[in-house]
């Protein structure tokens, strides 16, 4: 799995710094920046203030709110002395994301208050890159990021983003700078950072379209799995939820989230959602757990907090579990979680939780 970590977070910004600088002896201050009502130079020092404040959010460990402090320039800095500080507040950011432990969140927003080590790389290389791009046509420059990069930018902050022909087209329709063929013009968006439920041994942590593909290939999704790897219906869910997220009907909260135990941040299974509930306020849970995970009571404590949290929506008024007869441990686990048994075939039980 390609990693979003600190040394792409370098990459970009080097990218960036590296074609502005080309125009640095340019007023930035008369000339519009794109689509935006900002000046080329107000942009860029958005920039910076952008990747310094997710370094300090990631490395304050900030919790409830963004942290109270802001940057300035020098004055009479110009546009190389403003390029000077982008570079160094990237290499901060990059720094920040190199050094933090992979289970370690702060407070963020978008969607769901807040945001990992990954996120926040893919947040600063965004707004690198797209507002390099709002320079860049404001001055007359011809900019692209490679387009690995913008993949891995969607499928990480705009998971209900259908895919398009091309990933850097997308990008800019997804964020109200482009268009796309047969696509109504976007005017508002917003990062999707991924949902993290706790519970009291686990965090149930959502799984990102990247990660997803990563797990349907075979790979690990970017957690370190008990067992050396997950089950395989960890593997069928995110393989489902690749098909979802081509198919542009995904949506995040409502899909695969990895149980991660909290004493060691080690995965132990997964559980989640067959699809987004449906017009009757109706959805379907599933979950697995690797074999030397089984019998300490993880699957029924996850089971509880993610049906709290799904009914405490109001998109949803009934859950249900489909159980194989032959599966006892796992009829016990939805009972264990408040479900009963509302109806049963030759192979499977039928179990539900109301509202």
């Amino acid at each position: 799995m390609r990693s979003m970590g600190g040394q792409r977070v370098t990459e970009a910004v080097a990218g960036a710094v590296a074609l502005l600088r080309t125009v640095a002896d340019r007023d930035w201050d008369g000339v519009k920046a794109g689509r935006l009502t900002w000046s080329c130079r107000l942009t860029a020092f958005h920039v910076a203030e952008g990747l310094i404040a997710y370094a300090g959010q990631l490395a304050g460990r900030a919790q409830d709110e963004y942290v109270p402090f802001e940057i300035t320039l020098d004055e009479g800095t110009d546009n190389s002395g403003l390029l000077q500080v982008i570079g160094t507040t990237g290499a901060l950011l990059a720094a920040t994301v190199a050094s933090t432990p992979r289970e370690v969140r702060a407070f963020h927003p978008c969607p769901f208050r807040s945001a990992d080590r990954e996120g926040f790389a893919a947040m600063g290389i965004a707004e690198v890159v797209l507002h390099t791009h709002d320079i860049a046509e404001g001055l007359g420059l011809a900019y692209a990021p490679p387009a690995e990069l913008c993949e891995d930018l969607l499928m990480r902050l705009f998971p209900h983003v259908r895919p398009g022909p091309e990933p850097w087209p997308t990008l800019l329709w997804a964020t109200g700078r482009g268009d796309l063929p047969g696509r109504e013009p976007v005017t508002e968006w917003r990062w999707s950072n991924n949902l993290v439920i706790p519970t009291e041994r686990l965090t149930l942590q959502g799984v990102t379209p990247a990660a997803a593909t990563d797990l349907r290939m075979g790979g690990t999704g970017g957690f370190e799995w008990l067992d050396g790897e997950p089950f395989e219906g960890t593997r069928e869910a995110a393989g489902m939820l690749v098909k979802a997220y081509e198919a542009g009907v995904h949506r995040p909260e409502w899909g695969v989230f990895v149980l991660v135990r909290s004493q060691d941040g080690r995965a132990v299974g997964s559980m989640g959602f067959h699809g987004a509930p449906d017009e009757e306020g109706r959805a379907e849970v599933g979950y697995d757990l690797v074999e030397g995970a089984r019998g300490h009571g993880y699957a029924t404590e996850a089971l509880r907090s993610l049906a709290a949290w799904a009914l405490a929506s109001d998109d949803v008024g009934t859950l249900f579990a489909t159980v194989e007869r032959a599966n006892v441990p796992s009829q016990g686990v939805v009972t264990r979680a408040g479900f009963t048994r509302v109806s049963e075939d030759e192979q499977t039980y039928a179990y539900a939780l109301h509202r």
